[in-house]
């Protein structure tokens, strides 16, 4: 299986790619937008993607989930283990300046003002490791993975910085062909999108089939159609699979209310979802 993820080698997205599919080939991709357009392309290629994070939430890819429209196959909750990351001759108290992601700065926020470090914000974590091992100045670190520390040869100068040691993304497994599990006895997920026809309480009487079926509706998330603040699409995921007789309901009571509907994907629930 060919993967293509957003970053360089040793991001916590091929990390989780390599996790969980250890003999797939990996891509690197500088933007989000390049992994969803080369999966979209190419029927061999699958991309990795991270939807949110349970320290800072959402991580703003909604509007290509929109745009692209690929199936999702599966999702995996990562944990993230965040390292500071130095040249192999550097110790902590050297240390005045760290790079990483923002999100990643974020979650390592009570470290970093524990250590008074200036931080810096960057494209992504093991980007910022990339760029402290080039520059070779002791003064500076990374924020990034232990995966990283091995690529461009670094010492790991402490580890789990992170302020939450729970600290789980939501990564999310789409591709170009439509593919979903049989409806085996197992938690599945139903994601779909859906845009509704303007008129008053459209939401709520959409909604209502859910509620008379007994769908337990996990995520409903709303974000504006491009170059519009009055027209929202919507993005939902309900617990159960396609084939179960209420969420088949459920969704032809809601098409009745929408001027455009998607279903993304049905996948087998993360076994650590309710965790």
């Amino acid at each position: 299986m060919k993967i293509a993820y957003q970053g360089v080698a040793g991001s916590y997205s091929e990390s989780c790619a390599k996790y969980n599919y250890p003999k797939c080939e990996t891509i690197p991709c500088k933007t989000f937008d390049e992994c969803f357009e080369i999966a979209s392309e190419n029927n061999d290629i699958k991309t990795i993607i991270p939807e949110s994070n349970k320290t800072t939430g959402n991580i703003g890819i909604e509007y290509l989930i929109f745009k692209f429209r690929l199936n999702i196959y599966a999702e995996h909750f990562f944990k993230i283990s965040h390292n500071l990351l130095g040249l192999n001759e550097s110790k902590i108290s050297d240390i005045t300046d760290v790079y990483s992601h923002a999100q990643a700065l974020s979650q390592s926020s009570k470290f970093i003002k524990k250590n008074k470090f200036a931080e810096h914000v960057r494209a992504d974590t093991a980007g910022s490791a990339k760029f402290v091992s080039e520059i070779k100045d002791k003064t500076k670190a990374a924020i990034s993975s232990s995966l990283s520390a091995e690529i461009y040869n670094m010492k790991i100068l402490a580890k789990n910085i992170q302020d939450n040691k729970e600290n789980f993304t939501r990564f999310l497994l789409m591709g170009k062909d439509i593919s979903q599990p049989e409806n085996k006895n197992k938690s599945y997920i139903t994601s779909f999108l859906f845009k509704l026809k303007s008129k008053p309480a459209a939401l709520y009487s959409a909604l209502q089939g859910m509620a008379i079926n007994g769908v337990n509706m996990i995520k409903l998330q709303s974000f504006p159609e491009k170059n519009s603040f009055s027209s929202y699409f919507f993005l939902c995921e309900v617990e159960g699979h396609i084939d179960d007789q209420k969420i088949r309901n459920s969704l032809e009571d809601l098409n009745y209310h929408c001027e455009d509907m998607s279903v993304l994907g049905v996948f087998e629930a993360d076994k650590l979802r309710n965790k």
